[in-house]
């Protein structure tokens, strides 16, 4: 699975006004091809690049209800698909030499595939109630531990922290949760990523006086991780921020600029480090 997994290294510095252009202009015009659907099983994976070097698999578990945009209602666990990864696939080809698959999967934790996959996405902890068994905590070690990265978005306040925290005690409980550090590697890896501003989800924002788009979080943002034994980060969590909402919403003229080209920043800098540690 490493060797697999080293493909990645080939990249191409990109300038980041390079990467708002692309998602001011090309992704608005990305085929989506799942629009209109109800989506309460996601089709598996059509690997448009079956030799692509990145592939992504979000990780799918027992919930009760959902939400949803663009007409679509989703379990917690597909909350944002397709839109955020379309959109967010379309710039990661634009700003390095990665070929990228066009689709993820979506596999339980306890699907022997996950091994294939050197990038996991755990959407909605918190709202979705994220409880995994003995054996969904069992399989998400080895995968962590075998070299596996596994990135958490969008979930908010103490209650689904709560959630979150008891259910990665069950994953690692002898590693704790900490600050990821402004001199991280995954900070400085592509963009240099100084700054940690909001990344809102389309909920939080309003507008404001003289008619600007204000975000009104439900708590300061935290990049938060968990590191091994050789100081690789291994979970990369994101919490009180929305990234994958910046993603689904590129498109739309009431979600600001700036806000999404850092969601595609960091989304950036959280690939190639998974693709290189």
């Amino acid at each position: 699975m490493r060797d697999r997994w080293k493909q990645g290294r080939k990249i191409a510095l990109t300038s980041a006004a390079g990467l708002i252009f692309c998602l001011v202009a090309g992704i608005a015009s990305s085929q989506i091809r799942n629009r209109g659907r109800l989506i309460d099983e996601p089709s598996p994976e059509t690997e448009l690049h079956p030799g692509a070097e990145f592939h992504m698999a979000r990780v799918k578990y027992r919930t009760f209800g959902g939400a949803g945009s663009h007409g679509l209602i989703q379990p917690w666990w597909a909350i944002d698909y397709p839109y955020a990864e379309e959109h967010f696939f379309a710039a990661l080809r634009r700003v390095t030499n990665l070929t990228v698959s066009d689709e993820e999967a979506q596999l339980e934790l306890t699907d022997e595939r996950i091994f294939q996959y050197p990038f996991l996405f755990l959407q909605q902890p918190g709202e979705g109630n994220w409880r995994p068994t003995r054996q969904e905590a069992a399989a998400l070690r080895e995968y962590l531990l075998r070299g596996g990265f596994l990135l958490v978005d969008d979930f908010h306040g103490e209650y689904a922290w709560s959630i979150f925290e008891s259910a990665m005690k069950q994953v690692m409980p002898d590693r704790p949760i900490i600050e990821i550090p402004e001199d991280d590697p995954l900070m400085h890896i592509f963009y240099d990523l100084d700054e940690r501003n909001p990344i809102p989800g389309l909920r939080h924002l309003r507008r404001g006086p003289g008619g600007q788009i204000v975000a009104r979080m439900e708590g300061q943002p935290h990049w938060r991780g968990i590191y091994d034994d050789h100081g690789r980060l291994i979970v990369a969590i994101n919490f009180n921020i929305d990234m994958g909402d910046s993603w689904e919403h590129a498109d739309d003229p009431y979600y600001p600029v700036p806000m999404t080209a850092l969601g595609y920043k960091f989304g950036v800098n959280y690939v190639i480090y998974a693709m290189t540690h």
